[in-house]
């Protein structure tokens, strides 16, 4: 990414750390489509009264803490995570959401912020394949009150993600 596009990245309202994985991604378009509002998109329902789309074409970031360890899961907006599944998929003996200290300190974003990529640490990424259902999600780019939209699979792998079912099945 260009000095120009760099600064067009932060202008349009996307968080520094954030306009800086678009940069070491290559992903120039994607700059010119992040979307800011005046009143917070920090929850899935706000993201999608403010653009006008289903519930479930967000992508939420969610972070959790599996036997201690961060890590991402990538969830549609009308979904929930089943902490069972995302255990049994990790291997691990409990997990738990991670706390809002862990999220910042993981991440480098505040909770209703957390985009599905460009985060200050290394985590394991889970996406589950509900996101797949759209031709668009749109999901956080760094701050409560910006946005971006992307393929659900290149969403999927420019987070490294691993596609696994761990929705909580509706009854």
């Amino acid at each position: 990414m260009t000095t120009t596009a760099a600064t067009d990245a932060e202008n349009s309202g996307a968080h520094p750390l954030f306009a800086q994985a678009l940069r070491e991604l290559g992903l120039d378009e994607v700059v010119p489509l992040i979307r800011r509002f005046p009143e917070a998109t920090r929850t899935a329902a706000e993201a999608a009264a403010a653009l006008g789309c289903e519930l479930s074409q967000i992508c939420k970031s969610l972070i959790f803490a599996a036997d201690g360890v961060p890590v991402l899961v990538l969830m549609d907006g009308a979904s929930r995570v089943d902490l069972e599944l995302v255990r049994k998929e990790l291997g691990a003996d409990k997990v738990t959401r991670a706390k809002v200290d862990v999220v910042r300190e993981t991440t480098g974003y505040a909770i209703g912020g957390v985009p599905p990529f460009g985060h200050r640490t290394k985590t394991r990424v889970l996406a589950d394949r509900s996101l797949l259902a759209h031709e668009t999600v749109w999901a956080a780019a760094g701050t409560p009150y910006t946005v971006f939209p992307m393929t659900p699979r290149d969403l999927v792998a420019h987070a490294g993600a691993t596609l696994v079912d761990v929705r909580e099945s509706v009854s």
